[in-house]
């Protein structure tokens, strides 16, 4: 493998060229086992600061076990021959990258050959397999194999680097509510967020408003799945909220001059924004994920609610069936890497209590939402419960953060506006109880 042995040879002549091509490729890339242990042992002396160069490099080697200490000088020596100088190591990377992704695709491609063959799975589960392949390459991730952690630690200290220069990046995609992005410290890449409440808490609404948040801060395309609520319907929400436009206005169209000049306005920023709205029902897990690999740019998906979708496995066991949706939602947030945003309608069990605050324990059909959700946050008011003030728009919102995988608990009181279906955030936001 010629390129193999160029790039080798041009990180011995220049060493500090290996971060040139870091982030292009790792040692799987390598079709030769023997070049897969030597860029290891470089890799190895890089991240200990060590020189790389023949002496240092045969030591590594040996110590490793890959050489001993008769063998392996003479050719470690002829790399350095393959090539004059670094000044084209980056192509190098390029070739040896695309043989690797080549042989990536032969394989997938036996493999699907092979499941098609045998005929002892479901044609849909053949074609989401085979599309999990195929996208998975496309994304640069070999599923095949393991990652060496010399290859992960990279990865690691170009994330901290970038921490470093840039503060803005120690945060997740924020929800553009200041007080719960303090203590969510922003949405995760691939984490699973679940939104619970009983009915008429808003948590479609609260939905919404990040999705619209995230849209308008990030550019990024937000995908929101709506089971329940039409295309229409959601869009009525979203520009009642945008607009500050009473939403029984919006529904009757009783609209006064400035209803309309507000519509406008809002509808113009909405308009700019990468909203996509997929409004069939009773969508799959399977179904969402072969839509949202063909979206370009990707920053958040919204599945408004979880009680309506449908296994892919369909079964008289609804808590089974729920394991098995919550289990492949946190799967498709790994794979697609950005954070997903399932609404999800609690027991009665809040109903029965003189607290009427929402527990983990609250949450419908299976303990395995629980256990797969990186984040679990409940909405609460307890106007909702005060017959006497029925028809009050305006009032307090606990957002419970009930489970936080990566940081802490806690409760932030936040603005609900019922007229305009918006959750605002309160100008003095220091209430948060942890």
């Amino acid at each position: 493998m010629p390129a193999e042995q160029s790039l080798l040879g041009a990180i011995l002549i220049d060493p500090v060229s290996i971060t040139q091509v870091a982030d292009m490729l790792n040692s799987e890339d390598f079709y030769l086992e023997e070049h897969k242990q030597i860029y290891l042992a470089m890799q190895g002396l890089f991240m200990a600061n060590s020189e790389i160069d023949v002496v240092t490099l045969i030591d590594m080697l040996v110590t490793k076990g890959i050489y001993n200490k008769s063998g392996g000088e003479d050719y470690i020596r002829t790399l350095t021959d393959a090539v004059p100088d670094a000044l084209n190591i980056k192509d190098y990377a390029r070739i040896v990258k695309e043989k690797s992704v080549l042989r990536q695709l032969i394989a997938a491609s036996s493999e699907i050959s092979e499941a098609a063959y045998s005929e002892q799975e479901s044609v849909t589960d053949i074609i989401d397999h085979a599309e999990n392949l195929i996208f998975n390459i496309a994304q640069g991730r070999d599923t095949k194999g393991f990652r060496h952690i010399k290859d992960v630690l990279g990865d690691v200290y170009a994330h901290l680097h970038d921490l470093n220069t840039n503060k803005e990046a120690t945060q997740g995609t924020q929800t553009g509510f200041s007080a719960l992005d303090r203590v969510l410290a922003g949405l995760g890449k691939s984490d699973l967020v679940l939104v619970g409440a009983r009915p008429g808490m808003g948590k479609t609404s609260f939905a919404l408003n990040i999705a619209t948040n995230v849209a308008k801060q990030t550019k990024k395309t937000v995908c929101i799945f709506s089971l329940e609520m039409s295309a229409d319907q959601l869009v009525n929400r979203v520009l009642s909220s945008e607009a500050l436009v009473n939403s029984y206005s919006l529904r009757t169209g009783e609209l006064a001059p400035n209803d309309w000049e507000n519509l406008a306005r809002a509808a113009g920023e909405l308009a700019g924004c990468d909203i996509l709205i997929d409004d069939t029902s009773g969508m799959t897990v399977t179904a969402m994920k072969a839509k949202l690999r063909r979206v370009k740019n990707l920053g958040m998906v919204i599945i408004d609610y979880l009680g309506l979708m449908s296994g892919d496995k369909h079964t008289d066991n609804r808590v089974q069936e729920v394991s098995e949706i919550s289990r492949s939602l946190k799967i498709m947030a790994k794979e697609l890497m950005v954070p997903i945003v399932c609404c999800a309608q609690l027991s009665r069990g809040p109903e029965s209590r003189t607290d009427k605050k929402p527990m983990l324990s609250d949450l419908r059909d299976s303990g395995a939402i629980e256990q797969d959700a990186d984040t679990v946050i409940f909405l609460y008011r307890s106007e909702y419960y005060k017959t006497d003030e029925a028809g009050q728009d305006t009032s307090i919102a606990e957002v419970i953060i009930a489970k936080n995988r990566h940081g802490s608990t806690g409760t932030v009181n936040m603005g609900w506006n019922g007229q305009f279906t918006k959750f605002v955030t309160i100008a003095d936001d220091r209430d948060v109880g942890v």
